[in-house]
């Protein structure tokens, strides 16, 4: 049985889909996707159909890919479930950018919820600790929005890509250079030169503004001598 959270973009196709197993009296479940916005609910509801008699709960965290700070709430439902029910939590096993984030996130990477609280510390010291996760969260947030727009960016990309490439009969990376040495020289945005490259391919396109025309036409004669 699996459960599923919604798309946080458009256009998107990964979802979060949360498989597993019992072993005995150890639930053993397993994320596949992304940790974004309706995944805390997702896992939930996976929980909340575990047997009565489950013991501990392990999740393996090597199939999501990526995660914002919805991933947050997500260990915190988890976190909740096992209070709650006084068995043993774990979360193992983060790879690329999702355990980038728990770094930012000032957590545990081999085990985020493995980190105990401070105990006995003064006001003053559990002041500075909130002080420092708020700051870690903004950089967070802003990383994650960056993130955010290069995917939503990509697919523009990929096209003018193609377009240089089935014009010039250049490869993948030379038409990416090419791309990007075009937003240098005339100071525009990767993704707005590309943009207006496949709106000049199109069927009725209309031609890039003369900043970027000049651009990527001496883009063009650099990458042929």
């Amino acid at each position: 049985m699996t459960s599923s959270a919604p798309l946080p973009l458009p256009g998107r196709t990964n979802t979060l889909v949360i498989g597993g197993r019992m072993e005995a009296d150890r639930a053993l479940l397993v994320p596949r996707g992304e940790l974004v916005r309706g995944c805390a609910h997702a896992l939930a509801e996976k929980l909340a159909r575990l047997p009565a008699d489950t013991a501990r709960v392990d999740l393996d965290m090597s199939g999501v890919h990526f995660m914002d700070t919805a991933g947050l709430e997500f260990l915190d439902v988890l976190r909740d479930h096992g209070r709650r029910r006084s068995v043993p939590v774990t979360a193992t096993r983060w790879n690329g950018q999702p355990r980038r984030i728990l770094e930012l996130a000032g957590l545990d990477t081999a085990d985020p919820l493995r980190r105990p609280a401070p105990e006995g510390a003064s006001a003053r010291a559990a002041s500075a600790v909130s002080l420092e996760r708020a700051e870690r969260l903004h950089t967070l947030q802003a990383e994650v929005e960056q993130l955010r727009q290069a995917i939503a960016s990509r697919p523009v990309i990929d096209q003018a890509r193609g377009v240089l490439m089935a014009t010039y009969g250049c490869t993948s990376d030379e038409a990416w250079h090419i791309l990007r040495e075009a937003s240098q020289l005339s100071n525009t945005k990767l993704r707005t030169v590309a943009a207006a490259l496949t709106a000049c391919a199109a069927a009725e396109g209309t031609p890039p503004p003369p900043e970027v025309r000049t651009a990527l036409t001496r883009a063009l004669a650099r990458r042929r001598s």
